[in-house]
């Protein structure tokens, strides 16, 4: 990355915050220390004590510990991790409203960041006035915001309420006015922290499609989002924060299987406690209809593949195949292709959940299906030195391109698996445990349908729906009274 393309540069960056109990111990930290200094340097100076450390009257928290990392032009970047990770702390960092308590960071280039509703905007003043007033903080000139403000409130999109209070704004309209007004000025650099989770799908889906425009003109765009599909959507790269420490940096499909990972200590101890149970009859441990293994030449080099898991599992297996068994990475429409995965476990996980995800070449989630909703019965695991064997077919109902797809392996408790038609997923998602998953695993391309020897496209779009049409001509008289209705017409006439 040469240093031109570089417009955020982040190095050993920390902030530490001062925690008092009361007030009283504050205004001790003002006063005292300042004292105990003053007694100190008047005593070593008689020769009566030694200088001695200050006293503190506070705890320490570090809010972020030697982040670092860097951003170039036209890249989008995820910040993920829980709430209290730090990531509005090094967002406001970035955008200049706090200083770091150690680190350096070097931003060039205007920044936009909407980090939080309200911030830059007069409550009492109306939205037109609000829009002149955001844009002026922002750093554009009376004739540049005037040139824009026509964009503005078209993208915004909230009829006669520019002229109204903002206090009168629902959230949803003061973050359709805020968003609008960011993404007109020409930032270098676009800062957003779960704004756009407030507006609905139609502003959100107008939103991503004006950040791509942004990127794609150059601008660097850092998106904080809960949602892990956003992020692995719209970042190729993603920062993962725990506790104010980065614990990965690298591809968002990769970030965030270990943002999955790195919360679900509590889980898995939950999880061994259920286990202790006796397993129902019908989930003993053991392997049933094993699948055929794929020829050798069929499986993927894994060396080179970065594998997230919980130290208790790994994948030692993947293979792609047509529905004869033969290697293949190369389809056709609606043909069927069949992945083979297997994983090595150090220690009984109880039931295995095993699943593949296909995404396009945006990072589209294009399909994903596992065990748990395909309803077939599974064999519990055997403990240490068990492999977990899957065969997946899949028919390729999709648009022709270039796919890739990762495989994965969760586990849920004994119980859980036995009570699955009565459980929601809500209540799958908070008890099963991810063991391990490789992000990227392999790729393959589908090309056109060839039906007696012709290529054709059997759908339009990502995916093939099921559904029938249904098409009938109907020969009608003409009627003259037009009150009947606009198809009583001579459209049907020959």
């Amino acid at each position: 990355m040469s240093s031109e393309e570089i417009v955020i540069d982040v190095r050993n960056l920390s902030k530490r915050y001062e925690i008092y109990k009361t007030p009283r111990d504050r205004l001790k930290q003002l006063v005292l220390p300042r004292l105990h200094h003053t007694a100190n340097r008047a005593g070593a100076a008689m020769g009566i004590v030694k200088p001695g450390p200050s006293p503190h009257y506070f705890r320490e928290f570090w809010a972020l510990r030697d982040v670092s990392f860097q951003v170039r032009r036209g890249e989008t970047i995820g910040i993920i991790g829980r709430n209290g990770s730090g990531k509005s702390t090094l967002l406001q960092i970035l955008a200049g409203t706090l200083t770091p308590t150690n680190g350096d960071v070097d931003v060039h280039g205007r920044v936009a960041a909407l980090l939080e509703l309200g911030s830059g905007f007069n409550p009492e003043f109306s939205g037109r006035e609000n829009v002149f007033l955001n844009g002026r903080i922002l750093g554009l000139s009376q004739k540049e915001i005037e040139e824009r403000y026509d964009q503005i409130v078209e993208f915004a999109d909230i009829g006669d309420f520019i002229d109204q209070p903002v206090m009168t704004y629902s959230s949803g309209m003061f973050v359709r006015l805020a968003f609008a007004v960011q993404a007109h000025i020409d930032a270098s650099i676009i800062i957003i922290d779960e704004a756009l989770a407030v507006g609905d799908v139609f502003f959100r889906k107008k939103c991503y499609t004006r950040l791509e425009q942004l990127r794609d003109s150059g601008a660097a765009i850092l998106l904080v989002s809960h949602s892990m599909p956003d992020i692995e959507q719209y970042c190729e790269r993603a920062v993962l924060l725990d506790h104010g420490v980065s614990k990965f940096i690298g591809p968002s499909s990769e970030a965030a299987k270990h943002y999955y990972l790195l919360h679900q200590a509590d889980g898995r101890e939950a999880t061994k406690k259920t286990r202790q149970v006796a397993r129902p009859q019908q989930v003993q441990a053991g392997a049933t209809n094993t699948p055929a293994r794929p020829p050798s030449e069929a499986f993927i080099d894994l060396t080179t593949k970065s594998q997230i898991d919980d130290g208790r599992t790994r994948c030692v297996g993947v293979a792609l195949c047509n529905e004869n068994g033969e290697p293949c990475n190369s389809f056709r429409q609606g043909e069927r292709a069949v992945f083979y995965y297997e994983f090595e476990l150090a220690e009984d996980i109880g039931i295995p959940i095993c699943g593949i995800v296909i995404q396009n070449e945006r990072g589209t989630i294009v399909h994903g299906k596992n065990s748990w909703q395909s309803r077939n019965d599974v064999p519990g695991t055997s403990g240490a030195n068990s492999h977990v064997l899957c065969r997946q077919e899949v028919k390729l109902d999709i648009g022709p391109g270039e796919y890739v797809f990762e495989v994965g392996l969760a586990s849920v408790s004994y119980d859980a698996w036995a009570a699955r038609e009565t459980m929601s997923h809500d209540e799958m998602s908070a008890t099963h445990i991810r063991n391990c998953h490789i992000a990227n695993a392999g790729s393959f391309s589908v090309g056109l349908a060839m039906e007696n020897g012709v290529p054709k496209l059997t759908h339009h779009g990502i995916a093939d729906l099921p559904g029938d049409i249904a098409i009938t001509v109907e020969q009608h008289q003409q009627v003259a009274n037009a009150s009947k209705g606009p198809f009583t017409s001579q459209a049907n006439e020959t």
